[in-house]
């Protein structure tokens, strides 16, 4: 509803009433962030707050967001003192570590996690991050195909096969990345109502902007130096909005007819129809940039651009670019495509390809929209 004051005093609230509520924590946090990118704003209540496990990684998490990865990695540390077999903390652990560019102290975090939770894809995906990072590509090899075929929708997984398979000069990894069907863009027709794409994207892009209340990134996501809506945009009642995802279907069934029959991770669950499964719209500051990641819950990921006010930037300057991991490896591997954005192009991509945002320069902001697709 936009009423940020309201809600900031109702988290106040209800922390005043139990003071170890983790949730309102990080949503009281992540709320202050977001409005005012004041990292000692956002955690003044936690300052006071218990010292419980949950809240431990509520520290951390908003530590990280604002950039302070060793007082993060000193939190974690000290919970892991009192709770070394909390798999929650060893999986945040080895994610920092591997942030923090620490193979071996990750792989330590994330074998521990294992151990405790054999059972957990999450823990096995962690694995195989901290064994790619550290050079043993066969073992993490081995072991994310046996996670694909535990989890074989799992995005996140699928991804880390793929780099695994990239690492060690498997041909299948060109099968699963390089096929150029995988990967479409198009430019959307004006919708019905406006009188040409230009004044329908600037009319789009008004509508977007008065979402955007925010001055800096939220927890846990990609963007950088930006701001992202925090609602489904396909439940929006704006009429331009709405006209936006009506005029998405076209390309998008063009590309899913294009796709044809396979038994790849992507055309295996071709049904002839799709879902929305969330949308979000994102404003990237100058400087601004996503860091490269997949969608694990996806499975036709998106980049729609809406404004791009300073026209063309130098290659690759905000562009695109797919197939870069976005977790260390060793060695690293650059992107194996680049995309150049265009106002009213929508590209589609496989989910379990890892997508980034390449830094760009200017004066003004960007606007795009994403979205995730489903069978449905």
């Amino acid at each position: 509803m936009g009423a940020l004051d309201a809600a900031e005093q109702g988290y106040v609230a209800a922390i005043a009433a139990r003071t170890d509520y983790a949730t309102a924590h990080r949503d009281l946090a992540q709320l202050r962030w977001m409005r005012t990118a004041d990292l000692s704003h956002a955690m003044a209540e936690l300052a006071g707050a218990p010292a419980s496990l949950e809240l431990a990684l509520v520290r951390s998490t908003v530590l990280q967001a604002g950039g302070n990865a060793d007082a993060a990695a000193t939190v974690l540390a000290e919970a892991l003192r009192r709770a070394p077999s909390e798999i929650a903390l060893l999986l945040a652990a080895a994610a920092l570590a591997a942030r923090r560019r620490r193979p071996e102290e990750q792989l330590r975090h994330a074998t521990a996690a294992l151990r405790t939770a054999p059972g957990s894809v999450a823990a096995a995906r962690a694995a195989v991050e901290a064994l790619l990072h550290a050079g043993r590509v066969g073992e993490g090899t081995e072991l994310a195909e046996r996670v694909v075929a535990a989890s074989p929708d799992d995005q996140g997984a699928i991804a880390l096969l793929a780099t695994a398979w990239r690492l060690a000069g498997d041909q299948r990894h060109a099968a699963l990345c390089d096929d150029p069907a995988l990967v479409s863009t198009a430019t959307i027709a004006a919708p019905a109502g406006w009188r040409d794409l230009p004044f329908f994207l600037s009319e789009l892009a008004a509508a977007l902007d008065a979402s955007h209340a925010w001055r800096t990134h939220p927890l846990e996501q990609s963007l950088r130096h930006g701001s992202q809506t925090q609602f489904d945009l396909t439940r929006s009642d704006v009429p331009a909005i709405r006209a936006l995802f009506a005029a998405l279907d076209a390309p998008i069934r063009a590309h899913l007819d294009r796709l044809g029959p396979g038994s790849d991770p992507v055309r295996r669950r071709l049904t002839g129809r799709y879902r929305f499964a969330g949308a979000w719209s994102v404003r990237l500051n100058p400087g601004g940039y996503h860091m490269d990641h997949v969608h694990p819950a996806g499975w036709i990921s998106s980049a729609f651009y809406v404004a791009l006010p300073d026209g063309a930037r130098p290659a690759p300057e905000g562009w695109l670019s797919l197939g870069r991991p976005g977790v260390p490896t060793r060695p690293p591997l650059a992107p194996s495509r680049q995309i150049a954005p265009a106002p009213g192009m929508l590209a589609l991509f496989p989910s379990y390809l890892w997508h980034g945002t390449e830094p760009f320069g200017g004066e003004r902001p960007r606007l795009t929209v994403a979205f995730d697709l489903l069978p449905a």
